[in-house]
């Protein structure tokens, strides 16, 4: 790593219980078992206070995984190419599909995924995994294996407005306990309302810059960002720049509440 130019900055910010801003001057390259020729970084954790582990770097051209990953009893996992002219064979209780940008893959609990590069160029990923909560009705089926890409899913409007995009990933099923959307903003497009609520979120910027409501806090973010949303903290957003922003981010959805 080369001298800095001026003074050391980074545009980080963390509530502990709250929040998190986690921009990519500070992070590092992490070791994961299992997962080799890849550069990536864990950018959420219980440690942090979330309930999911989020990891994003890229996939060289020979990365590969050596056992599956998030292959563990009541663990769901879900693997999404953000970018990169390349692709990758990912595997999923047997059956195996060729992920390209905007392509994705979700794995049922205890199945895990396995990938590697097909050798033509690299990738950068977004990785994903968090404790399945079961449905309390033991009539409704598991969750299945879901694949596709985002660039095949059409947009909504989000709570009718024109300038702001939603995209489902997975099925708006009980069966699921989570689901991941993306989110666009055309400049000027906003957030309703101020939310506040029960879901938390894990969301990833990949495209453009916006204004983010955390807490009590305005705070600017821009594409490689990542941000962490404890349950019940203030949020809303302004997309802001030429060009649209988007993002992608997880929810906990279709349960109850322990107590």
């Amino acid at each position: 790593m080369p001298y800095p130019e001026g003074f050391l900055k980074n545009r980080s910010s963390y509530e502990p219980g709250k929040y998190a801003v986690i921009t990519t001057e500070g992070r590092v390259i992490n070791v994961v078992p299992g997962i080799k020729g890849c550069a990536l970084s864990i950018l959420a954790s219980p440690k942090l206070g979330a309930n999911f582990v989020q990891m994003v770097g890229t996939v060289s051209t020979a990365g590969k995984t050596t056992i599956p990953y998030g292959q563990a009893e009541n663990i769901e996992t879900l693997l999404f190419v953000m970018d990169g002219e390349g692709s990758l064979d990912v595997t999923v209780g047997g059956k195996t599909k060729t992920l390209t940008a905007g392509g994705y893959i979700y794995s049922p609990p205890g199945k895990g995924v396995d990938f590697a590069s097909k050798g033509d160029a690299p990738v950068t990923i977004l990785l994903y995994k968090q404790r399945f909560i079961p449905h309390p009705d033991p009539e409704v089926k598991q969750p299945w294996m879901v694949t596709g890409s985002i660039r095949n899913i059409e947009e909504s409007f989000y709570d009718q407005m024109e300038n702001v995009f939603v995209r489902d990933l997975l099925p708006v099923d009980e069966a699921f306990d989570m689901n991941f959307h993306t989110l666009a903003f055309l400049p000027g497009g906003c957030h309703p309302f101020v939310e506040t609520h029960v879901q938390e979120h894990g969301m990833y910027i990949y495209q453009g810059q916006g204004l983010y409501l955390l807490d009590e806090q305005w705070l600017p973010v821009e594409s490689g960002d990542f941000i962490w949303i404890a349950p019940f903290c203030k949020q809303a957003c302004y997309g802001t720049g030429l060009e649209r922003m988007e993002y992608i981010y997880s929810k906990d959805c279709h349960r109850d509440e322990a107590i």
